[in-house]
């Protein structure tokens, strides 16, 4: 059996934290969206084989057990009834990689959809998701896909209205931002006046782009001294969007606009995406 899937990346339009638990996890408040940039993910199956291969387009992304493409063929069989064979796994990068935007969890997502779908095994999305949060906390999102609300460690999601009718650009400068650093910095900084993420829901709900892009925020754009954030979200006011943020631990930053994006006088190409509601299952 063979089939491919399109893996949308995801972002953040609100990333806050609330605190940490004893097991080192942190609480987060986040609102997060899926937008049209994937990854392609190719899945065959061989009834003559046990084994898990992964192949990606980007030689800079491990393809052995450690990869979330691998994790998720092997806790689908773990976790199913499913006969287990061999399983290649193809990836395509479009998804720009140490982003922020769920490159990997998105891919894993993927996987475990299409297996979901090519053996019939019948798992609705919460049951996907159940086995995906043991791989990284973005992945029940990108099974789920669309604009939701995410608590907890991430996990605990709640649908929001789609988004206003706009148009993302989102830069990923060259510099990557380590997510233990920021997370360190962050505790460092205490989390005794959170933000609220209630403008961002408030212009989602009633249609309001302008609302739902003056309460962007993202905890780490205030622990992280990186001036190419800044230089990025300057261009894009200038050039027109209603606001600008980083998007998950980053580096990558977007920038809302009504309608199309006008040139970045910067000199990195953006990629211009639109929302989405989530993931696309290909026959």
């Amino acid at each position: 059996m063979k089939c491919t899937l399109l893996a949308p990346a995801k972002l953040n339009l609100f990333l806050e934290i609330t605190g940490r638990r004893s097991d080192g996890y942190h609480i987060v408040n986040m609102v997060m969206q899926s937008v049209s940039l994937y990854d392609e993910v190719t899945l065959i199956t061989d009834e003559e084989d046990e084994g898990i291969n992964v192949e990606c387009s980007d030689s800079n992304i491990p393809c052995d057990e450690t990869n979330t493409a691998y994790k998720a063929v092997k806790l689908f069989f773990e976790c199913t009834d499913a006969e287990p064979v061999g399983v290649t796994v193809r990836i395509k990068k479009n998804i720009p990689s140490q982003a922020g935007m769920a490159g990997g969890s998105t891919d894993a997502a993927a996987v475990l959809i299409g297996l979901n779908e090519m053996f019939g095994t019948g798992l609705s999305k919460h049951e996907l998701a159940e086995i995906g949060e043991k791989i990284g906390a973005d992945v029940p999102f990108c099974i789920y896909g669309g604009t939701m609300t995410a608590d907890g460690i991430g996990t605990i999601l709640n649908p929001l209205p789609d988004m206003p009718e706009c148009t993302f650009a989102v830069v990923k400068p060259e510099i990557n931002i380590s997510t233990g650093e920021a997370y360190r910095k962050s505790d460092e900084v205490g989390y005794d006046f959170p933000k609220s993420a209630d403008r961002v829901v408030s212009g989602i709900c009633s249609g309001d782009i302008e609302e739902t892009a003056k309460g962007l925020y993202n905890r780490f754009e205030t622990v992280v001294d990186i001036p190419e954030i800044e230089e990025i979200k300057s261009a894009m006011i200038r050039a027109g969007a209603l606001g600008a943020c980083l998007t998950g631990s980053g580096s990558a930053i977007f920038g809302i606009f009504e309608d199309t994006v006008p040139d970045l006088d910067i000199d990195l190409e953006p990629y211009i995406l639109h929302p989405v509601s989530g993931v696309i299952f290909d026959d």
